[in-house]
């Protein structure tokens, strides 16, 4: 009398060994040899000892009258071990698939989706340039300031809605950029607004991730102080591909102004972006002294 119980045990040990480890392993690495040298091997071994327990168990628990040849349950134990974890691991491979398949396909639903909408808000910037442009034809000619205005507004839209698209920038761009934020936050300050942008020796061939810079700039501009020397100092240059940038902004006497939460919120989303974009790769730090503020930015774009 022999016992099947025991299948089970050694069938669901070579499926375990066979699928989380002989697989990912050889067979998905295309080392071919070393898995069906593997999967053969732990089947043989496994079929050896499940013919070794089969026969101790009817000789001394079911006290077997004849006791069955051991080369018999050998091969048997190799033959059903074999088609039940092949049909098994199949089994779960077909099953895997159809999970795969059905995943990419509603990926690619997202995806035509996302390109719908991404095209449907096309439509939407078109004719906001349209409308700009109709603004700026009837500005009266005299009034070049509020014609200069919309123009330097137009083109940090177009840039902020079509060169911003990609993951990276050419850096003078992005400082071309930085040159029409300045002159269009200086047209809506106080005359008594002090701002130096001293951009210099900045190498050709570099990229940087859009719209970085420009929340300093942005911070700056928004709490610089309006009650005495309203300054503001910007600075960048390069080094062996290493970006400097300094933002200097003079401050009201109560330092409570920088601590607002719109300037916190800026900062904290700006180091979140860095961390992702360039980690281990920049510094940043602040710093107040006497009535001025002080921001340090250095990345690595090599």
């Amino acid at each position: 009398m022999t016992i099947e119980f025991c299948y089970l045990i050694f069938i669901t040990i070579n499926y375990y060994a066979i699928t989380n480890f002989i697989i990912p392993q050889f067979l998905l690495k295309r080392k071919y040899p070393l898995f069906i040298l593997c999967t053969i091997s732990i089947i043989v071994i496994s079929a050896w000892f499940r013919a070794l327990i089969a026969m101790q168990m009817n000789r001394h628990f079911f006290h077997a009258t004849q006791a069955p040849d051991f080369s018999v349950l050998y091969l048997n134990s190799i033959i059903n071990i074999s088609i039940w974890v092949l049909i098994i691991t199949i089994g779960r491979m077909m099953l895997d698939r159809i999970q795969n398949q059905q995943q990419l396909d509603l990926l690619e639903k997202e995806k035509t989706k996302n390109e719908l909408d991404f095209l449907k808000a096309q439509i939407n910037p078109h004719a906001l340039f349209n409308s700009l442009n109709t603004i700026y034809g009837h500005i009266d000619k005299s009034n070049q300031t509020a014609r200069n205005i919309l123009l330097q507004f137009s083109e940090l839209l177009r840039y902020q809605l079509y060169d911003c698209s990609s993951e990276k920038v050419s850096l003078q761009k992005e400082i071309e950029y930085i040159k029409n934020y300045v002159a269009f936050q200086q047209l809506r300050k106080n005359e008594n607004l002090i701002v130096e942008l001293d951009i210099k020796n900045t190498e050709e061939g570099l990229q940087i991730a859009p719209l970085l810079i420009v929340v300093l700039i942005e911070n700056a501009f928004k709490f610089v102080s309006n009650s005495h020397e309203n300054k503001i100092v910007i600075k960048l240059y390069t080094n062996s591909h290493v970006l400097h940038g300094t933002f200097i902004n003079s401050i009201e006497s109560q330092p409570n102004v920088l601590s607002s939460g719109s300037n916190g919120i800026g900062l904290v989303n700006l180091k979140r972006r860095l961390d992702l974009l360039y980690p281990g790769k920049y510094e940043l730090e602040n710093k107040i002294e006497n009535t001025f503020y002080q921001t340090n930015l250095t990345i690595n774009l090599s």
